[in-house]
């Protein structure tokens, strides 16, 4: 395949966060035409199509239907991901989805083999460890400015949506605190301890509308290091990772949402000393999407098992949280 060719994406749906942060760094990667917007309303297509270029298409079918669609963005909600996931699979196309992929380990088994069989890349859209935050921290630890690594911490919440409207609350969307913010702790949780790593206690709250809306997990990584990640759906806002060490902390203080005109303040503190970074800002979006587009250029996709890994992990903590 031509190194410089564009990829022609279609758009499965026009959720706020496609509007908002992936349709414009797709067209400003300079590596994909947005050739096909869809929704169940084609007056909403065509909104979108007026805004971003592309045809409007009535039904996420007919575009899968599109023989020139290469691949496919779908930002859906969560408990629709599996289905159209598993029918771009079959249509051929390279899937990049939005985050939780799917509802369990077991749908996410059933797209993993799909991928692999049809040789199709499929990424889940986490784009924070791309940041260049995540690399200045990493060397950090590396160059043992914290000494041993003992804790790692997460905590992502906010204050509450629109109950009636928002699809976090909706059960049968897949809704609920685990698989939107939680599923971002988990991530740091991998990001920085590996993936080798099980679940040792796990406690989801339920509220209003049958879907979690606070929760806490527990793991425990292979060389011993526990993580303690919070989450929630009406919480005063945090949103960070702290790394606590022999000999010092290290605090990430907008972990997941850095977005591109964000200046990253990065804490380090050793006994009676408190050092702060400010880092250039990032563009992760585009990080994600550069890889994404390669990936598909060099048949091949390295996040298979990463993904496969956090829907187990996201599944053991549902479980156990059940039990």
């Amino acid at each position: 395949m031509d190194k410089n060719k564009k990829l022609k994406m279609g758009i499965m749906g026009c959720a706020d966060i496609a509007k908002r942060l992936v349709i414009p760094n797709l067209i400003a990667s300079k590596k994909f035409e947005i050739a096909a917007i869809a929704s169940r309303s084609l007056s909403k297509a065509q909104e979108m199509t007026n805004k971003f270029g592309g045809k409007p298409v009535e039904g996420y079918q007919q575009l899968l239907d599109l023989q020139e669609i290469d691949c496919v963005y779908i930002p859906l909600p969560t408990g629709l991901h599996h289905e159209w996931i598993i029918k771009s699979l079959k249509a051929g196309k390279h899937v990049f989805s939005e985050k939780s992929i799917a509802l369990n380990s077991s749908e996410v088994r059933e797209i993993i083999d799909l991928a692999k069989t049809n040789k199709l890349c499929v990424f889940e859209n986490f784009m924070f460890p791309y940041h260049t935050q995540i690399e200045f921290v990493k060397e950090k630890i590396e160059q043992g400015m914290i000494g041993e690594l003992r804790l790692l911490r997460s905590l992502f919440g906010f204050p509450v949506f629109n109950k009636k409207d928002n699809i976090r609350y909706k059960k049968d969307l897949g809704g609920g605190a685990l698989l939107d913010c939680g599923a971002y702790a988990l991530m740091a949780a991998q990001t920085f301890l590996g993936k080798k790593q099980k679940v040792l206690s796990s406690s989801l709250n339920s509220a209003e509308n049958e879907v979690d809306f606070h929760g806490s997990i527990t793991l425990l990584n292979e060389n011993n290091i526990i993580s303690q990640l919070s989450f929630g759906f009406d919480n005063y806002y945090q949103n960070n990772i702290e790394l606590w060490g022999s000999s010092g902390k290290i605090i990430i203080h907008r972990a997941f949402t850095a977005g591109p005109n964000h200046i990253p303040e990065i804490s380090i503190e050793k006994q009676g000393v408190k050092s702060t970074f400010s880092l250039p800002s990032d563009n992760h979006f585009l990080k994600i999407i550069d890889e994404f587009y390669f990936s598909i250029l060099n048949n091949y996709s390295s996040k298979y098992d990463e993904i496969l890994n956090q829907s187990i992990l996201l599944t053991n903590a549902y479980n156990l949280a059940h039990k």
